[in-house]
């Protein structure tokens, strides 16, 4: 663990975010190549997606020189890969930490924002996780809209529920989400760092937390968060932005590093030789590496 957590504060690369769920799962499927008509149920479908992040996880592109850690769905970290759980055979066989998403999707929209619905099994959860050797979790919201008291809500939920992580020895990734096609996202942001900086200045010192952001529309507004004292690291969305757009925006905030999924994977398909698929994957890897890299000076 403390290895795990020197490698996500200290070392140079970025996250692979490979935890599309239920909702999602369909759309990132069809994106690879497998058309819902190659499934006939969930179990089927969630059989076709762990196929689909067991090639990429195996790879020889997936490489803890680039990466340095993946979120995984409940359902991957229940599975495994050559016999071993994912998250030992990320951790043991790739030196890649493992993180687990684990919220339970969104709440329908309100006031400009999508809080969290209820995690009702949260603690049972937190206990699979340690026992998978899970080093962090993942939770997402979203805002749409410039309002303050929505804002505000979507963090101290987030926070909320970051202690209950923090306390079962776990390291959670805040994930308030800006819409990027919000037409009053650079407000939205402004309002959102200084909700965080509030509940961070709140942490005790043993009480440590990782941020997931949209990529900001004013290059470095959060560069204040990523010296953050009980902030390990701030990791940024794709969001929807292509790889090469994301990557490009990217590069303009200091300390930020990527943990991008539709960007990572989305020249990879199905019906791609394992030479191709493999080359595909690198380019990617290698690319979003040097996106996070640029201006983070780590060593």
């Amino acid at each position: 663990m403390n290895d795990q957590l020197e490698r996500m504060k200290n070392q140079k690369g970025f996250i692979a975010a490979l935890d599309q769920s239920g909702g999602s799962t369909p759309k990132a499927l069809l994106n690879y190549g497998v058309p819902e008509s190659a499934y006939t149920n969930e179990a089927e479908m969630f059989d076709k997606v762990h196929q689909m992040r067991t090639r990429i996880i195996t790879s020889p592109a997936f490489d803890s020189q680039y990466i340095l850690g993946a979120i995984l769905f409940e359902q991957t970290m229940d599975s495994k890969i050559e016999g071993m759980y994912t998250a030992d055979y990320l951790a043991e066989k790739k030196g890649i930490v493992p993180f687990l998403k684990i919220d339970k999707g969104l709440a329908e929209p309100s006031n400009g924002v999508q809080l969290m619905k209820p995690i009702t099994d949260l603690d049972e959860i937190l206990q699979r996780a340690k026992e998978r050797h899970i080093f962090g979790t993942k939770m997402r919201s979203v805002i749409k809209e410039a309002n303050s008291e929505s804002i505000k809500a979507v963090v101290d939920q987030q926070f909320e529920i970051g202690k209950q992580i923090m306390a079962a020895g776990l390291v959670p990734i805040i994930e308030p989400e800006v819409d990027i096609t919000s037409p009053d996202k650079e407000q939205s942001e402004a309002i959102l760092k200084e909700e965080l900086l509030t509940n961070l200045n709140s942490l005790k010192e043993d009480e440590n937390v990782m941020l997931k952001l949209s990529i900001p529309t004013v290059a470095n507004t959060y560069k204040e968060l990523t010296t953050h004292p009980r902030v390990l690291r701030v990791v940024a969305l794709s969001g929807g932005y292509s790889r090469e757009e994301a990557n490009q925006k990217l590069k303009e905030n200091d300390n930020i590093i990527a943990s991008f999924s539709r960007a990572l994977s989305e020249e990879l398909n199905v019906n791609q030789s394992e030479e191709e698929f493999n080359a595909a994957l690198k380019e990617a890897v290698t690319s979003i590496f040097e996106a996070s890299t640029e201006k983070t000076g780590k060593q």
